[in-house]
């Protein structure tokens, strides 16, 4: 038996028919960038979030990068965040100028460690990222009882969590300000790049609107007007053509990006938001399945807050043989991934910020021992039997290596 870490495969063929229609249909229309299924979908992930606005970008990095600028963040500012997380929630406040102040994450959820966040907090420190990893939710009641005491944003990066909810609230609507990334190995993934800024404050949306298309157009002038605190009419934008031609985008007000999410990006994201709670609930299934019956004694499985609903992006055990038991389950053909075999702290392109080994001594002991097993959707019974029976097999002994 093969096992994948992730089939995509597997999803394409139960809604390909669908799929390739609303495809062909984008094609034929030759209307490709922010059209009606860019609008549509910006209205269907808002209502699906329960949040004002839904701002579609290129990517979960650009999403990171624009929120931070659309909330004034920039040279000299700080922003604490976790060491336990891909890296561009730390590129991205690098990226707008700002430093990265990391925190250590805790043990059992991975998330950042709220008890380590106030230490950190320093005169230049402008806002707080914490990321709901693995699709587990950050303590977002402490966080946010944070940043009102010191007067800080809150960003979520909720780029691995759709559809998680904290206390019965869906991540995203819980900060000022919050990122998701459509990767297509996420749990809501396009067939490219795409990301969303979501926001229920109007003049943040506006702003994020701006940033995304050069700062130009009636969004331009809006954001320019506001941050400059001008009352006066502007210009309307009334069924431009994004793909062919747009007078208004020649009109430009503030320094942004090219981040725009394509039109058939978008329609493929459609399809698959309708299917997002099924998908993740069967996930949660494999989840408790595998909590259930992997019996290992060497294998520290996930924890699971009680009020927090865990969507497992990832289903991520741990084990003082990591590496070894990879090897063992690839001769298997059970892939597994690493996340994340370099904490953000030591990675090397941060050496100029101070951190050594010890920092963050949690962060640093979980990417020693952290790995990734099969979780997605489309798992079959069989295939979940043979992981964990490959799982329960694995022997520890005083040869195996760490």
């Amino acid at each position: 038996m093969n096992v994948p870490l992730i089939d995509l495969k597997a999803q394409y063929e139960n809604i390909k028919i669908e799929l390739n229609s609303r495809v062909l249909d984008i094609l034929s229309s030759v209307n490709y960038i922010m059209g009606g299924q860019v609008e549509s979908f910006e209205r269907e992930f808002a209502s699906y979030l329960d949040v004002k606005n839904a701002i579609s970008v290129a990517n979960g990095t650009d999403a990171l990068v624009i929120a931070m600028k659309s909330l004034g963040i920039g040279e000299g500012d700080e922003v604490i965040t976790t060491p336990y997380t891909f890296f561009s929630t730390a590129e991205s406040i690098s990226a707008v100028g700002a430093t990265p102040v990391f925190a250590d994450v805790d043990r059992d959820t991975f998330n950042i460690d709220v008890r380590k966040i106030e230490e950190k907090i320093t005169k230049r420190t402008r806002a707080i990222i914490p990321v709901h990893i693995f699709g587990q939710p950050a303590d977002m009641n402490e966080i946010l009882n944070i940043a009102r005491r010191n007067n800080l944003f809150v960003i979520e990066d909720a780029c691995q969590a759709i559809g998680a909810e904290h206390y019965g609230k869906k991540v995203g609507t819980l900060g000022d300000i919050a990122c998701f990334s459509f990767f297509p190995t996420k749990n809501l993934g396009c067939a490219g790049d795409g990301g969303m800024i979501v926001t229920n404050d109007d003049n943040i949306a506006t702003i994020v609107k701006a940033l995304r298309v050069h700062g130009s157009g009636e969004n331009g002038e809006k954001a320019y007007n506001l941050l400059n605190h001008i009352e006066e009419p502007i210009l309307q934008e009334k069924n431009n053509d994004n793909t062919i031609y747009n007078p208004l985008k020649y009109y430009n007000f503030i320094i942004g990006f090219n981040s725009r999410l394509d039109e058939i990006q978008a329609a493929i994201l459609r399809v698959k938001l309708k299917s997002i709670d099924m998908w993740n609930e069967k996930r949660t299934k494999n989840a408790a399945f595998y909590s259930e019956n992997i019996i290992n004694k060497s294998i520290v499985k996930p924890v699971e807050v009680s009020h927090k609903k865990h969507v497992y992006h990832m289903y991520i055990i741990q084990s003082d043989y990591r590496d070894k038991l990879a090897s063992y389950l690839k001769e298997r053909n059970i892939a597994t991934g690493i996340y994340y075999p370099v904490p953000v702290h030591l990675q090397k392109v941060y050496h100029n910020l101070g951190y050594k080994e010890g920092d963050m001594p949690v962060a640093e002991y979980l990417s020693r021992r952290t790995l990734a097993i099969p979780i997605y959707p489309e798992l079959s019974v069989e295939q979940k039997l043979y992981i964990v029976n490959a799982i329960n097999d694995f022997e520890v002994n005083k040869n195996n290596e760490k």
